[in-house]
């Protein structure tokens, strides 16, 4: 999978729903790479071609910042495997409920 695909899925259930139409309120990558130096290269980003292959390690944290309003993101961590991504820790179930319990 190209590192530019989680991008533009998430822009677009974003502009699909009306909230900001390309980076009107979404004005950063959805992700990046995850390592020694925590913000890392493998930017899921517009425009990144580079593949997704197993093992790599990856944030998936999109925002939305309404001017005057509020502004919002919550990050979750993945690796990818074989058969795609998998998160390390458990999703947000909400806004409401960030935080998932067992």
């Amino acid at each position: 999978m190209c590192s530019a695909r989680p991008h533009a899925a998430t822009r677009k259930i974003i502009t699909d729903a009306g909230v900001s139409p390309d980076y009107q309120f979404f004005t950063h990558r959805v992700g990046h790479g995850i390592g020694m130096d925590r913000h890392e290269w493998l930017y899921l980003v517009r425009g990144n071609a580079q593949q997704l292959e197993p093992n790599m390690c990856f944030s998936n944290e999109p925002g939305l910042y309404l001017p005057a309003e509020f502004g919002v993101r919550l990050e979750d961590d993945m690796h990818m495997t074989p058969d795609g991504a998998r998160l390390f820790t458990p999703q947000s179930p909400s806004l409401e409920v960030p935080f998932a319990t067992t």
